[in-house]
């Protein structure tokens, strides 16, 4: 069933603009798959869906169907700061662009980086230390550039 409902998300993102996980947990109970946004959440994950702004709609895709240089726009356009409080890095985003950041900066599997914690327009990184966390910020900033 997992497998199915996994396929059924890569279809239901191919064909229409998914822009929230409530959007998809709607969809996927509609075609009689039982799910919660928990689940959603973990099989987005999973799936390595990112959010993208496209043709004027911030909507889930795959992330292999997105172009290489589409992840920096994302940072370009959304990250408005980007500062360290002795382990933690703080990222300020546009609103509602800060999950969309987040997913790309995990991907990234940066040296140092503990865990990530997405809000709406905000992002917290925890890193290993202080030194580490000076890294993740310097490395984002350039990035950004």
């Amino acid at each position: 069933m997992k497998k199915e409902r996994l396929t059924r998300i890569k279809e239901l993102v191919l064909e229409f603009d998914i822009t929230t996980q409530d959007m998809l947990v709607d969809i996927l109970n509609k075609d009689g798959y039982n799910v919660t946004q928990a689940t959603v959440s973990r099989d987005i994950k999973k799936l390595g869906l990112i959010k993208s702004f496209e043709d004027g709609v911030n909507k889930y895709v795959l992330k292999k169907e997105t172009e290489t240089g589409e992840h920096s726009l994302i940072l370009k356009n959304s990250v408005l700061s980007v500062r360290t409080a002795q382990n933690l890095v703080i990222i300020r985003c546009a609103a509602g662009m800060a999950n969309a950041v987040c997913v790309y900066i995990d991907s990234l599997e940066l040296h140092g980086l503990v865990g990530t914690l997405a809000g709406d327009d905000t992002i917290f990184i925890a890193a290993l230390d202080n030194v580490s966390a000076e890294n993740i910020r310097e490395i984002l900033v350039t990035r950004i550039k």
